[in-house]
């Protein structure tokens, strides 16, 4: 009977071989990609956030201004304000999903926090849209003059609260019954409008003037002007609950505002006509839409100097990554 004979040791190279080659097959990681709306020229760019590099501008649909994603972060919608609809992306590498075509001009858009209602401002028609969100059925068109511009929600979705930039004035609508709660004449051109953390004030930024108003919306009144700089216009937090950013578009510079005081902690120059922002995870850097320069401009937060400088598209508007800090 014969007894097969053991199989001779393999020499350590052999091993060594298979780990270099696992090692050069591995697949390659993802790049993450900050993605850029640039308005002016119907595309997005899309920019590797480890390289710095533009690696591609797609075309997107007419005017998209405004963009947030899902509350499941599933998805990155795109408002295309001209073209009536909405654009579906992956989140983290920009590529196209899906659209929605009659969303009829979205400008500032937004979920209600118990996600019943999507929200679309028209500014161009003079309106607010209301949808269900499950499906974005068309719940209720309510007229208000004039040019419609940011919103704002409150915690417990009651109010949905709209900036009307040309007729100087801040309306509350009521999500339960879809009507003008209030309206509240306020400075020249609001845009940008937020909430605080304690629900107490809406914080309104004045792109016609500069400085942002402080609003009680529950008593619907102005209780104080905080000084900022020229072109007042959107804000983002800074993520640890108590500071926000404003970008002051005019002035070419970006303030930090301190929520629970209500005053300027700082104030630091970026230029191109700055506008949208999102921040790093760990909160160390700054990307900025540079409006008239068409650029992004990213930051080091701890110097406020500029590391980087991107070319992209015209009139760079909304910005996203999708590791992000938190929105609070």
């Amino acid at each position: 009977m014969s007894v097969p004979c053991p199989s001779p040791a393999r020499p350590r190279s052999f091993f060594f071989l298979i780990l270099v080659t696992t090692l050069v097959w591995a697949p390659p990681t993802r790049a993450e990609m900050a993605i850029a709306l640039n308005s002016g020229d119907d595309s997005i760019s899309l920019i590797d956030t480890q390289t710095y590099q533009e690696v591609a501008r797609t075309p997107i649909g007419k005017e998209p201004h405004h963009l947030m994603a899902t509350p499941d972060d599933r998805y990155l919608i795109v408002a295309n304000a001209a073209g009536n609809e909405l654009v579906f992306l992956d989140p983290v590498s920009g590529n196209i999903q899906r659209r929605i075509a009659h969303i009829s001009d979205p400008y500032q858009i937004g979920f209600s926090p118990d996600q019943k209602w999507f929200v679309a401002n028209s500014l161009r028609l003079d309106r607010v849209d209301i949808y269900h969100a499950a499906d974005f059925s068309l719940a209720k068109r309510i007229p208000l003059p004039k040019t419609p511009s940011h919103l704002a929600f409150n915690s417990d979705s009651s109010l949905v609260f709209i900036t009307l930039q040309e007729s100087d004035e801040v309306a509350a609508i009521d999500l339960a019954t879809q009507t003008v709660k209030w309206k509240l004449p306020v400075g020249r051109q609001p845009a940008g409008i937020w909430m605080t953390p304690d629900e107490r004030y809406l914080l309104v930024a004045m792109t016609g003037a500069d400085y942002l108003e402080v609003v009680d919306w529950r008593a619907v009144k102005s209780v104080k002007k905080i000084t900022t700089g020229k072109g007042a216009h959107n804000f983002l937090a800074l993520g640890d609950g108590r500071r926000v950013l404003l970008s002051n578009r005019m002035a070419d510079s970006i303030s930090i505002i301190d929520q629970n005081t209500l005053s300027v902690l700082e104030t630091f120059a970026v230029p191109g006509g700055p506008d949208d922002m999102e921040l790093r995870r760990d909160g160390r850097e700054l990307w900025v839409s540079s409006r008239w320069t068409k650029k992004v401009t990213v930051l080091d937060m701890q110097t406020k100097k500029i590391t980087h400088s991107i070319s992209v598209g015209r009139s760079p508007h909304g910005i996203y990554f999708h590791t992000h800090a938190a929105r609070r």
